[in-house]
C-alpha cells in the first residue's frame, strides 16, 4: 500500500456535520431499548435531589455512559467522544462529561447496589431476546474471580496492595458461560485493594448462580473457581442453591495424605490436544495422569458444614531434578499435584477437562481490562464501583450485539466486536422523515452488521 497522491495534494478539514464514528452504536442502542435498559434505570436508581441536579434524569447518564463504553470509552472524558458531528441527531439526551462525573461521584454504596440490580435484571432479557447463552438449559458454567485494577497516584479512595504487590483497587467477577457461548458477566464487586479474594464470596456465588438461573440456566449448573475460593461457606452456597461446584483445594496436610492414598493402577494417562501452561515449572504440558478418590472437606468446621465429595487429582512429572518443595517426601519429589474438589456428575475426563476451562474467566478479565475497565477514573471509590458495574453492563451489551450478528461474532472478544460492527463510519442523510445510515461499500462485516441492525428494529414481539 502507498499514498495515491503527492503530500501537497492532499488536505484534511472536521467541517462535515452529517458524519460519525460509531455508526453501529444505534443497533446497540436499540438493543439496550428493547431490553428495557433505560426503564430498568429509572426504575431503580434513586439518587438525592441536588440543587445541580446530579440526580435528575438518571437513566439518560447511565445510558451515555454505558453509550461511550459500548464505543470505547475508559475514563469519564472519554465520553466527549459520543458529542461530534451528526451524533446529536441520531441520538437525544446526550450528556457531558463533566455531568457524568458528577452523577457517578454522587453514588453512594446503597445507590452502586441498586445498579447492581439493574445489572441482574438486563442479563435475563439480553438472553432472552439474542443467542447470547446457547444450551444454557442442557448445560452451564459460573466462574468467579477477582483482579488487582492497578493505580496510581495517593488521591485513590481504597487503594492499596494486595495478593499481587500491585497498588490498586480489587475488582471480584462472576461470569456465566456455556459450552457454545462466550462468558457473560453476571455479577462485580468493587473492593478496597488489600482485601482478601474470599472476603463475601458466598454471597457473591449466591447471587451469581440466581442471575444465572434467572438466564436459562435450568440444567445442569457448575461453579468454578480456583483455591483462593476454596471454603465451606462457599461450597454449602451452591449445594443450597442445587448448584455443583469444582473448586481448586490448597495442599495441606489431609489433601497430601488422602493423594498419598491412592493407588498406583488408578492413574489413567492423558494427552491434552492443547499445551496447558504450567504455572509451578513454568513450561507448557501436554501428558499427565489422573485419579480420583473420595474426601471429606472442612474437617474442623461442625459436622453440617463437612462436605463429602470427589477429589480429583491431576499429577505431572518433575522436569528437573531439585526443583521440588523440601519436606514432601518422595511421592511428592516425583510428581507435581494439582487437586480439585467437585461434585461434578461428570466423567473423571470430562471433570477434569472442565475444571480447567476455568481460565475463561482471565479471558473475560483480561477483555474487561482491555476496554471499559482499563481505569478507574475517579477518586471516589464508590464512584469507580459504579464505573465496573457499568463497564459489565457494555461488556454484556456488546456481547448480546455481537452474539445477534452472526456466529463469529457470538464468541469474539469485544475489542473485535466495536472494531467490526460499532466503530463503523457512517454519513446521516435525513429524507421523508427517515434517518439513513450511509456507511462503507465492501465493507467485509456488512452482512453481520445488517443482521444485527435489522433485529434491532424490528416490530416487538407481542
Amino acid at each position: 500500500m502507498q499514498s495515491s497522491h503527492a503530500a501537497a495534494a492532499v488536505s484534511s478539514a472536521f467541517d462535515d456535520p452529517n458524519l460519525i464514528a460509531y455508526g453501529g452504536l444505534e443497533p446497540v442502542v436499540r438493543l439496550a431499548e428493547r431490553c428495557g435498559l433505560p426503564a430498568l434505570a429509572g426504575e431503580h436508581i434513586r439518587l438525592p435531589a441536588s440543587k445541580n441536579g446530579t440526580g435528575a434524569f438518571p437513566a439518560a447518564k447511565l445510558m451515555s455512559l454505558v453509550g461511550g463504553m459500548v464505543a470505547g470509552a475508559d475514563s469519564i472524558d472519554d465520553m466527549d467522544r459520543l458529542r461530534h458531528g451528526a451524533m446529536d441527531r441520531l441520538f437525544s439526551g446526550v450528556r457531558a462529561p463533566s455531568t457524568l462525573g458528577s452523577f457517578l461521584r454522587s453514588f453512594t454504596h446503597g445507590h452502586v447496589k441498586q445498579l447492581h440490580a439493574v445489572a441482574r435484571r438486563l442479563l435475563p432479557r439480553l438472553a432472552a431476546h439474542t443467542p447470547l447463552l446457547p444450551g444454557a438449559d442442557q448445560v452451564a458454567y459460573v466462574d468467579i474471580d477477582d483482579t488487582i485494577r492497578r493505580t496510581y497516584g495517593y488521591a485513590k479512595q481504597g487503594a492499596g496492595y494486595g495478593y499481587s504487590k500491585v497498588k490498586g483497587l480489587n475488582a471480584l467477577l462472576g461470569i456465566v458461560s456455556t459450552p457454545l457461548s462466550a462468558p457473560v458477566i453476571a455479577a462485580t464487586r468493587l473492593r478496597k485493594g488489600p482485601s482478601n479474594s474470599a472476603r463475601g464470596a458466598a454471597a457473591f456465588v449466591a447471587e451469581t448462580i440466581r442471575t444465572a438461573r434467572a438466564c436459562g440456566a435450568s440444567g445442569l449448573l457448575v461453579l468454578r473457581a480456583d483455591s483462593a475460593f476454596y471454603s465451606a461457606d462457599v461450597v454449602n452456597s451452591c449445594q443450597a442453591l442445587g448448584t455443583r461446584f469444582s473448586i481448586t483445594v490448597r495442599m495441606n496436610a489431609s489433601v497430601k495424605a488422602a493423594i498419598a492414598a491412592i493407588g498406583e493402577n488408578a492413574w489413567t494417562p492423558i494427552k491434552y490436544p492443547k499445551a496447558v501452561w504450567d504455572e509451578e515449572s513454568q513450561c507448557w504440558i501436554s501428558d499427565a495422569e489422573i485419579a480420583e478418590t473420595h474426601y471429606t472437606a472442612f474437617t474442623s468446621k461442625p459436622k453440617k458444614l463437612q462436605v463429602t465429595a470427589r477429589l480429583i487429582v491431576r499429577r505431572v512429572k518433575r522436569l528437573g531434578a531439585g526443583a521440588h518443595p523440601a519436606g514432601q517426601g518422595t511421592l511428592f519429589d516425583t510428581w507435581r499435584y494439582h487437586a480439585a474438589f467437585t461434585n461434578s456428575p461428570l466423567s473423571l475426563r470430562d471433570a477434569e477437562r472442565d475444571h480447567r476451562r476455568h481460565a475463561v474467566v482471565e479471558q473475560v478479565i483480561a477483555d474487561v481490562k482491555n476496554s471499559a475497565f482499563a481505569h478507574a477514573p475517579s477518586g471516589h471509590f464508590q464512584a469507580n464501583a459504579a464505573w465496573l458495574a457499568l463497564a459489565a453492563l457494555a461488556h454484556n451489551l456488546t456481547r448480546a450485539a455481537g452474539a445477534q450478528a452472526g456466529m463469529f461474532h457470538a464468541r469474539a472478544t469485544t475489542a473485535t466486536i466495536r472494531d467490526h460492527l460499532i466503530n463503523v463510519p457512517a454519513r446521516l442523510a435525513r429524507s421523508a422523515r427517515r434517518l439513513t445510515l450511509h456507511l462503507p461499500a465492501r465493507w467485509p462485516w456488512s452482512e453481520n452488521f445488517t443482521q444485527l441492525f435489522n433485529t434491532a428494529h424490528a416490530p416487538p414481539m407481542l
